[in-house]
């Protein structure tokens, strides 16, 4: 039998060098080396949905826990991951971001429509974030 793999939540800080500001986990790298990964704010419901629909699955994935601290800093980053000028902040992502594959899914509504529709599981079969 598999074993089971930990659950990781990914705390965002960032430092101060001289006036350059660098992130201890890079959100660009954290995407593209995960087969899913969830942005999500700190006690918001539609968040613990998104991870309980997907650990259901038997899908174990990257969660980004984001306070209010550090939204500003994260929305900016994704938004540079999804091709989103900082001036559109109208299209800026919100949370809870899921990301598969490498790209932006959505957020609850779109993980349930594909849940509901039977989309969900082909699509994290191909991301590889499922084997059976």
């Amino acid at each position: 039998m598999q074993q089971a793999l930990p659950y990781i939540n990914l705390p965002f800080t960032t430092t101060s060098n001289g006036g350059a500001t660098t992130t201890a986990v890079e959100v660009p790298k954290l995407v593209a080396e995960n087969a899913v990964v969830i942005f999500a704010r700190s006690g918001c419901c539609m968040c613990h949905v998104v991870k309980l629909l997907l650990h259901g699955h038997g899908v174990n994935p990257t969660i980004f826990d984001i306070d209010e601290q550090n939204e500003a800093s994260v929305t900016g980053e994704l938004s540079k991951i999804i091709g989103i000028g900082e001036a559109k902040a109208a299209g800026r992502p919100q949370f809870p971001a899921v990301f598969v594959g490498g790209k932006l899914f959505g957020g609850l509504e779109e993980v349930m429509a594909a849940h509901i529709s039977g989309e969900l599981v082909p699509m994290l079969r191909k991301a590889r974030a499922l084997w059976l």
